[in-house]
């Protein structure tokens, strides 16, 4: 097993099927009565977050607390980031307090990178700018597999904000590891530069990738990053790359909906498509914590 978990293309087919079939086994956890393993007792996990995140945070932090390990959730707010001190000198606190593994978010891409050089623990990427978030495309993944059964040869289109959607590259990359086909469906002004180069094919036009979707994964419309009109109104792109229930009804009988959340409900996908019986976005919160127990478990204490 890799030492840090930074981004989708650490992971091989064989590494990221281990974690799959690790995340399994921990899922099973759920019917036990006591659901705590002694895994990782004694190891220090820490929750290193510079930007705002409900379902991420709280899911790490449910995961390692499950294993046993003792939890540090740090917020950038008020800690002495707020008065200027550096990542690196954050990062040697952590390590002089020997924490075993650190979980960072921050808004700078490439910083897991970065905080790895400077501790001795394991490092995960929890969200790296708009980079990446390895972790969200494995749970996705695994979301994936348990409804449809495999990976190997699904129609996967992800949809909408993928210029500053790091789920979308991580997605990207592990899914083709694993063998699925990939179809990236956005405006132009909504598709990295370079986007030709990613293993996908892309599409301005959603109602033409539907008919033959397994999954269809919408992403949320980022307005805290756009800083000018990346389209011309709200309900214009609603009308064009919203997921509505006239579109649900053209999919594939066994597809799935996706959403890694937050959503903008009635932007990017309707109420009635969200809580509909095709949706997976509860399971993709509750698998999740499976996943990222997974991965914690075997950069800290698992046996391969």
């Amino acid at each position: 097993m890799i030492k840090h978990l930074l981004s989708a293309a650490d992971l091989d087919a064989p590494t990221a099927t281990l974690v799959l079939d690790t995340a399994e086994e921990m899922a099973s956890l759920a019917a036990r009565e006591v659901k705590k393993l002694p895994t990782l007792r004694g190891r220090t996990v820490v929750n290193l977050f510079y930007e705002d995140s409900t379902r991420t945070r709280i899911s790490f932090e449910a995961a390692a607390k499950r294993l046993s390990a003792d939890v540090i959730n740090f917020s950038a707010k008020g800690s002495s980031v707020s008065k200027g001190e550096s990542l690196k000198d954050t990062a040697l606190t952590l390590q002089a307090m020997g924490a075993d593994a650190v979980v960072i978010r921050h808004p700078a891409s490439g910083a897991p990178h970065r905080l790895a050089n400077w501790v001795e623990g394991s490092v995960v990427n929890a969200g790296d700018g708009t980079h990446e978030h390895p972790t969200q495309a494995l749970l996705d993944a695994f979301t994936m597999r348990s409804r449809l059964g495999r990976l190997a040869g699904l129609n996967v289109a992800i949809v909408g904000d993928v210029l500053h959607s790091r789920v979308a590259r991580s997605n990207v990359q592990l899914l083709h590891t694993l063998g699925a086909k990939v179809t990236l469906v956005a405006p132009p002004t909504l598709l990295p530069v370079g986007v030709r180069a990613w293993p996908a094919e892309t599409c301005y036009d959603l109602d033409a990738v539907v008919p033959d979707a397994d999954v269809v994964m919408m992403l949320r419309v980022q307005r805290e990053r756009m800083n000018q009109a990346y389209f011309p109104s709200e309900r214009e792109y609603s009308r064009r790359y919203g997921f509505d229930v006239p579109r649900m009804r053209r999919l594939p009988e066994h597809a799935i909906v996706m959403h890694p959340g937050p959503m903008n409900r009635g932007m990017e996908i309707a109420p009635e498509v969200a809580d509909s019986a095709r949706s997976t976005i509860v399971e993709q919160v509750a698998n999740g914590v499976s996943v990222r127990m997974a991965v914690l478990y075997l950069l800290l204490g698992g046996k391969s």
